[in-house]
């Protein structure tokens, strides 16, 4: 059995006292549009230069250092959460938890515990997590029997969105690999309206608690390889699909069969996919802009057929990012911003309260980057967030990540246990995927 075992616990403060001036960190109203506490991510590390216990304990060492200085540049990170409209900046530091693991890296890839990871994340990812008075960053290194490392975060979805995260990873991990590196600087500029109450924020929750599903939830991973997704593509643009994006297609096929799943209940459906402000035109944002700058496109389909088609379903994911352009930014980011995203949350709003229409959510963190991160290590073999267990969870939700190889796409997968049943054993779907195969084998390593 695996065990954990915490060896140190202590705050990494920033190298740098945060000017007086900055000590408040207002948050904009698009932060109060996210249910989530927390933007969880592990990498998994092997020992691929057979360092020996000394020298991976001085890179850890190196870690705290360079830690602290990244907290310096994005000061927020290293404050308490004050309540939903802002962070205070005092410099309390990122809580920093070590531990020993009595295993194998490679072993415990080569025979995956998803029930296991939450067990290296430095605190619990529930929707009671990043309350008031909290810290706003966590972070965990577990180092292995073999000399595997694994390295965790857990930092408030009320600064962060995936791309920020990515910012700030890649600047920790170039800055512990060489301190002579360039230094990335974060884009700390408000763009949006300053959050004045909560009225968005209760607006937002009284949606997400309806979408919220309690119950016992399956996890699975759908991992997509990259010539799956080729075929994908290469049938969309037989049926008149102009040049599909790996997301798109996968969303989409997953869409349809998580619809197909439930086609006992003859509901409508909606989807909503997380679009990433930054690479909107009109924004005026930078892709190191630090915050939560995304909003949720959403699609719509009727009663599920059997003979629907999944070029129709791919272009009403991607007809629904496309409403998301440069005049609709400009009015999100003018002063009738709040009102501009009540109305367009509005088809999510009345799903919460339609028994009639189902609802499937997805998140992409895809074209991040995250396999680059490098803290010294090498690259990380594996990436990966979290796995929803607790109630409440979205039931019905996606995590898209990109696979380290080929182009290829994991599908981290939660529903109810019945669909899950019928999703996984869809033989049109296992066409294109593997069910939760070993990171090891992903890369060939694996040879049993």
């Amino acid at each position: 059995m695996t065990t954990i075992e915490i060896i140190s616990t202590q705050n990494i403060k920033p190298s740098i006292p945060t000017p007086q001036h900055l000590k408040t960190f207002n948050l904009s109203v698009l932060t109060q549009l996210i249910p989530a506490p927390y933007a969880p991510i592990l990498f998994f590390y092997p020992n691929q230069n057979h360092a020996t216990e000394p020298e991976i304990h001085e890179q850890l060492e190196r870690l705290n250092t360079s830690l602290s200085q990244t907290l310096t540049r994005f000061y927020p990170l290293a404050g308490t959460i004050v309540d939903d409209l802002s962070i205070e900046c005092d410099d309390s530091g990122a809580y920093y938890v070590t531990t020993r693991v009595n295993a194998s890296l490679n072993e415990f890839l080569k025979h995956l515990d998803l029930e296991l990871i939450n067990k290296f994340l430095p605190c619990d990812p529930s929707f009671h997590g990043s309350d008031v008075r909290t810290r706003v960053t966590n972070v965990q290194v577990n180092m292995f029997n073999c000399g595997g490392v694994v390295i965790s975060l857990c930092i408030s979805h009320k600064i962060l969105d995936g791309t920020a995260l990515a910012t700030f990873v890649k600047c920790w991990a170039s800055s512990t690999r060489d301190a002579q590196l360039k230094v990335v600087y974060p884009d700390l500029t408000e763009r949006f309206l300053p959050a004045t109450d909560t009225r968005l924020r209760d607006s937002s929750m009284a949606m997400w608690v309806p979408l919220m599903k309690f119950g016992k939830c399956s996890m699975r991973r759908f991992v997509f390889d990259g010539s799956a997704i080729a075929r994908l593509k290469t049938e969309m643009v037989r049926n008149g699909v102009q040049q599909p994006t790996r997301v798109e297609v996968v969303s989409a096929l997953l869409w349809k069969h998580v619809m197909l799943a439930s086609k006992e209940t003859q509901h409508a459906s909606l989807l909503s996919h997380v679009v990433n402000l930054r690479k909107r035109s009109g924004t005026m944002l930078s892709h190191n802009s630090i915050g939560n700058f995304v909003v949720f496109a959403c699609a719509e389909c009727g009663t599920m057929t059997p003979n629907i088609k999944l070029h129709d379903l791919v272009n009403k994911v991607r007809g629904s990012i496309l409403k998301i352009n440069s005049e609709f930014v400009s009015k999100l980011q003018g002063d009738k911003g709040p009102q501009v995203m009540e109305e367009f949350l509005k088809p999510m709003k009345d799903c919460g309260t339609n028994e009639s229409i189902d609802y499937f959510g997805f998140t992409s963190w895809c074209n991040m980057g995250f396999y680059d991160v490098d803290f010294g290590l090498g690259k990380p073999i594996w990436v990966c967030s979290y796995v929803s267990h607790n109630s409440p969870v979205f039931t019905d939700f996606v995590v898209l990540m990109d696979t380290r190889y080929d182009d290829g796409i994991e599908a981290w997968v939660n529903l109810d246990d019945h669909k899950m049943q019928v999703l996984q054993h869809g033989p049109e779907l296992l066409a294109f995927v593997s069910l939760d195969p070993s990171p090891l084998r992903m890369r060939g390593l694996d040879s049993d």
